[in-house]
């Protein structure tokens, strides 16, 4: 088995360099068009909750007649893509847009 040698440590120790303290500075308002940060996961979750149980439990109920002879596997099928690809980039998109709104009244 070869073995790669590790580059010994220092033997001096190297001193800390002090630097001047950091001036504290105010805080920059939001530029528009920058992406602000993204929702922390408990909102997320919040978002996601809202999305899928309505659709969950009205949407089924709305489709039943429909989808009433269907798997619920293949009904959670239809439903599941719709939150994911209509419903969540909207609440998303407007849960952004009052984000943005409410660091710019401040």
């Amino acid at each position: 088995m070869d073995t790669v040698p590790q580059p010994a440590a220092p033997s001096v120790a190297q001193p800390a360099t002090l630097s001047a303290p950091q001036p504290v500075l105010p805080a920059v308002p939001p530029v528009p068009g920058v992406p602000a940060a993204p929702p922390s996961i408990h909102v997320r979750a919040a978002i996601t909750w809202l999305a899928i149980f309505p659709l969950v439990a009205i949407g089924m109920m709305a489709a039943a007649p429909l989808m009433e002879t269907w798997h619920p596997v293949f009904r959670a099928m239809v439903v599941v893509p719709t939150a994911v690809y209509v419903v969540l980039p909207r609440l998303f998109a407007a849960h952004g847009f009052l984000m943005r709104r409410r660091m710019t009244r401040r």
